[in-house]
């Protein structure tokens, strides 16, 4: 197995850091680094507030309920989807485009998830530890308020990188055989590999290094569907200006 592939296997969510401050030229080659990532039809429907500000970075820990791990980061961010920059490139050329369709609203979902994946390899080729925050979804109103986002631009979710002060286990992901269907899409086999699946999963949450528990995939996956979660979010992104056409 190659180095990048061993990079990949070994990802885990890391929530404490040492505190230890990552220089401002790393975040900009890291960000760099992140344009790579590949973006549909070229239109980079991405930005990132990069939070120095400390009570700005107290308040969003707040807002995303995330703020111990703010206080411990070595930089901290809020990545967005962003048609805004198209609007004005647009006009350039005395266009209106048109920002507020539920296409181009997975366009956007796509390229700063595609750009934050490209930035957290980055970050943990260099020995940093990350952590995705989708609280920033909890209040987004609000943080758009704290962070000046105009119309067509979201928050998608925070990020936390650091020096971890520990390495965690890696938690174990569905089979390979649950993910792929060759040719067609195959409802039978569940049965046996989510069983399978909760049998691996709950030996890991008896035994990983801190907070055991008793669990298994499929009853977390059951309790946190059983009811719609943030049902605020179409409202918000229509007051952004994605109307869902």
């Amino acid at each position: 197995m190659n180095q990048v592939k061993d990079l990949l296997r070994s990802h885990t969510s890391v929530r404490k850091y040492t505190g230890e401050e990552i220089p401002k030229e790393v975040v900009y080659d890291l960000v760099q680094t992140a344009q790579m990532a590949a973006t549909s039809h070229f239109v980079q429907a991405y930005s990132v507030i990069y939070v120095t500000d400390e009570e700005k970075k107290a308040k969003l820990g707040e807002l995303t309920k995330n703020d111990f791990q703010f206080k411990t980061a070595g930089a901290s961010f809020l990545f967005c989807v962003d048609f805004k920059r198209l609007q004005l490139a647009a006009q350039k050329h005395d266009i209106d485009i048109v920002a507020d369709s539920a296409e181009n609203l997975l366009v956007g979902v796509a390229d700063v998830s595609l750009f934050a994946q490209n930035f957290v390899i980055a970050a943990e080729s260099e020995g940093y530890g990350i952590c995705y925050i989708g609280g920033a979804r909890n209040n987004p109103k609000e943080i758009s308020e704290l962070f000046n986002l105009p119309d067509y631009v979201f928050p998608m979710f925070a990020m936390t990188i650091g020096t971890p002060t520990k390495t965690n286990d890696t938690k174990p992901r569905l089979p390979v055989e649950a993910i792929i269907h060759e040719n067609g899409y195959d409802t039978d086999k569940y049965d046996q590999l989510l069983t399978q699946y909760d049998a691996t999963l709950g030996e890991y949450y008896m035994n990983r290094n801190a907070n055991q528990k008793v669990s298994n995939w499929t009853k977390q996956m059951a309790d946190y569907l059983v009811e719609q979660k943030r049902p605020f979010i179409k409202d918000y992104l229509a007051s952004q200006g994605f109307t869902w056409k």
